[in-house]
């Protein structure tokens, strides 16, 4: 089976800490860190039930034993992404960090969450591993929220990413407001998931809808809205006509089309190639969530010789690209976060 084209050397000459050269050419958006803090690094993963088997199925689909789950699984993640990376079309992949779930009065919840991945896990791997560039990702009601802030600015971090239906955040609080401000005035942008998840624990369903997104649009933050507000099963809200409407007020709202190309998730992943949709799409694989491209050949979007081709690819990465590819999206989906994600030049004015 064809493990898709590689960019021979190109990659491996941006050695520079997240240079503008680092930043150009094509990038994932979305794809995350995953851990069990087993050299120390603070992180923590606890898995049960679905959730346990959910795991253990991605690692298996991307080539990785379920043992790694006991082990150092930092490492051998990490190792292995950089790796399907540099043998993929991308040029670089945002590394998400995952937040602790905190109460609104900004206590942390550790009885609550399946995984926890620190900051300095993705800024230390982007500092050695050239193809990373780090997502952070910072719960607003922290009380340290504004100084860990400036500490993720100043260690290089790219964009901010949250998932504020399972990490209890209401982006709608007006106390976050100088939160929202300082990320505006760097330069970093927001991240946000939107719609339905099944991969972690839901905490509040109701804080997957995109409309809450309101306040830190106005606050001056460049917001890309992850999965367009799609739903991600058959019970949950799709909120992909919320988002499309607030396309229309504000210019500095995006969307990505990560796991996009899933079983269930896949449902508006056409609808993203409509001319007022189009140019605010970003390219984003939600690596590790599989990519499984057979309902887009069942309704017809793709013929059965080209999802061959597509599924059959072994790099997961290159394999969400093809299948993107294939419906018709441009090269530009994937150059676009060029001109979003805050850059070294960013970084010496703020």
């Amino acid at each position: 089976m064809d493990s898709g084209p590689t960019k021979g050397n190109a990659s491996r000459l941006m050695t520079a800490p997240l240079s503008d050269k680092r930043c150009a050419g094509r990038i994932d958006a979305h794809v995350h860190m995953v851990g069990n803090g087993f050299a120390g690094s603070g992180g923590w993963l606890r898995l049960t039930g679905w959730h346990r088997w959910l795991a253990g199925f991605m690692l298996r689909q991307l080539g990785i034993p379920a043992s790694a789950l006991e082990g150092d699984l930092e490492a051998i993640y990490a190792e292995h992404l950089g790796k399907l990376v540099r043998e993929s079309s991308m040029d670089a992949v945002v590394l998400l960090a995952h937040e602790r779930v905190h109460d609104p009065d900004g206590t942390p919840r550790g009885d609550l969450g399946s995984m926890f991945v620190p900051n300095d896990v993705v800024l230390d791997l982007a500092k050695t591993v050239p193809e990373f560039l780090p997502g952070v990702s910072i719960h607003p009601a922290r009380r340290d929220a504004l100084d860990e802030l400036e500490r993720c600015l100043e260690g290089g971090a790219v964009l901010m990413k949250c998932l504020p239906n399972c990490q209890n955040i209401d982006f709608s609080a007006t106390r976050f407001r100088r939160f929202w401000e300082r990320m505006a005035e760097s330069g970093l942008p927001l991240l946000a998931h939107t719609g339905g998840e099944h991969t972690v624990p839901v905490i509040n369903a109701a804080l997957a809808d995109p409309r809450l997104l309101r306040f830190p649009l106005e606050c001056g933050v460049t917001v890309i809205a992850a999965h367009c507000g799609t739903s991600s099963g058959g019970f949950d809200h799709d909120h992909f006509g919320a988002w499309a409407e607030l396309l229309r007020e504000f210019p500095n709202l995006y969307g990505d089309i990560s796991a996009m190309v899933s079983l269930n998730r896949c449902g508006h992943l056409r609808d993203c190639r409509r001319g007022e949709i189009a140019p605010r799409i970003l390219h984003g694989s939600d690596f590790p969530v599989p990519v499984l491209g057979h309902r887009m050949w069942l309704r017809g979007w793709i013929d059965r010789t080209t999802f061959r081709r597509c599924q059959s690819v072994r790099n997961p990465l290159e394999r969400d690209w093809q299948f993107k590819q294939a419906l018709g999206f441009p090269d530009d989906i994937a150059t676009r976060a060029t001109g979003l994600l805050r850059r070294e030049n960013q970084r010496a004015s703020s």
